[in-house]
Order: structure tokens, then sequence, then C-alpha cells
């Protein structure tokens, strides 16, 4: 009697829908790029009108410092489910987030920062850009939605000062910037300001003179994101 009829049926069928999960969630797999995987589930959110999510928002991240600035060593680029992390821990654990990103050698650092106030999980419901320029000694925020992450903002700002300074104070602004008309591109507004901030740190070395009222067309971006993935996924 062969192996296979030894085996109990149900073993048989379980293995079979493990099989099918599996083929499943690898199909599902659009873009592979560095530490990022983008899901077929990921991309609809780029069609709207949806909140962009924390794969989407790290992926673009991830493109800014790997393509976009790849010359321009002083910029960093943290993406949200770091920013989380290190919103939660103690101040002494910050490092644990941050130096293995070698945060200590750069000039302009950029959180993509949400209102999720639940430990080790995704979620919230707006997104803002707080961004640390060492030039300055100056955190600013920029939110699309104005005052909305203010409070959040800045007690994450506070969190980083005694890891970030060992003077013990670095200014913060609410830099004005462009507002969203609708209740769900604030993650759109956070990729385009933290692009034009690094085009603005690249030329400048510094962010606070940058011009953030020029206009943000989020439709026009989410299909340019598109386009990224769709050109990135044929090189695979």
């Amino acid at each position: 009697m062969s192996a296979s009829k030894d085996k109990p049926k149900g073993e048989i069928h379980q293995s079979s829908k493990n099989c099918i999960r599996l083929r499943m969630a690898k199909a599902s797999v659009v873009l592979s790029f560095h530490d990022i995987l983008l899901h077929v589930s990921d991309i609809e959110l780029l069609n709207g009108p949806h909140w962009l999510n924390d794969t989407i928002i790290s992926f673009y991240f991830e493109y800014l410092e790997k393509v976009v600035f790849i010359k321009t060593s002083d910029l960093l680029f943290i993406s949200p489910e770091v920013t989380q992390c290190v919103k939660m821990v103690q101040t002494e654990e910050i490092k644990t987030f941050l130096e293995p990103l070698g945060v200590n050698k750069k000039q302009i650092v950029l959180f993509a920062l949400n209102d999720n106030d639940t430990p080790d999980m995704a979620g919230g419901s707006h997104w803002s850009l707080l961004v640390y320029s060492k030039p300055e000694n100056c955190f600013f925020h920029l939110d699309s939605s104005s005052g909305t992450n203010h409070d959040v903002a800045w007690d994450f700002a506070s969190h980083l000062i005694p890891y970030l300074s060992t003077e013990g104070s670095i200014n913060f602004v609410d830099k004005e910037c462009l507002q969203q008309s609708n209740g769900y591109d604030c993650g759109v507004h956070v990729i385009c300001n933290a692009e034009r901030l690094g085009e603005c740190a690249s030329l400048h070395k510094e962010v606070g003179s940058c011009d953030m009222l020029v206009k943000i067309d989020p439709s026009n971006k989410r299909k340019e994101i598109l386009t990224i993935i769709k050109n990135l996924s044929k090189l695979e």
C-alpha cells in the first residue's frame, strides 16, 4: 500500500488548502522592493478615493531614498512602521530602531506620522509629516489638515529630543503647507511634501525656507505611483 493511501483524508485535504493559501499569497504580491512587499490590496488603495496605508507610504519613502535621492546621503526617510515603534518605546530604547538606520549621520530626517495610539499595530485616521533638520536644530511639522495632528507631532518630537540632542532642546515649528480638499488624501500629501522637502534639502541643505504651498494634484500623484510600481515590477 502506498504512503499516500495511508494518510488520513482530512490531513490531505488540509494540506491541499494550505498549498492553495500559499499560492494565493504569492500571487497577490505585486512587487518586492527592498524590504517592502506590495500586494494587490495595497495597489487598489491608489485607485482612490481611499486612505493610503502604511505599506504604500513605506514603499514610496523607500523609493525616494533608494532611487530619487540615492546620491543625497544626508537624507533619511523613516517608515510609518518604524515611527510607530519609536513612538511607543521608552526613550532609552529609541536607539534600537534608529541607530541601525544611521540616523546620527543624517542631516534631515523625515517621519511619516499618524494618530494611531495603539502599540505595535497599523492604523490611525490621519497622516502628517514631521521633519527633523539637524542644521536648523528644528522639527518642522507639515499637516495637510492643519492642527489635526499637532498634539501627536508635538508629543513625538518631545519624545525624540533627549535622543537627538545633547543640549536637550530642539525648536518646533508648524510649517504652513497646502491643505487637502477631502478626508482621504492626507497620505498623498505626506508623500508629496516629503518629496518636495527632499528636493529642497538636496539643494540648500535645509528645509525651513522651502515653499510648501506649491500645488499638489493627489489624483495625478496616485497615477504616478502606480506607474512607478508597474515599471519596477517589470524589472523583477
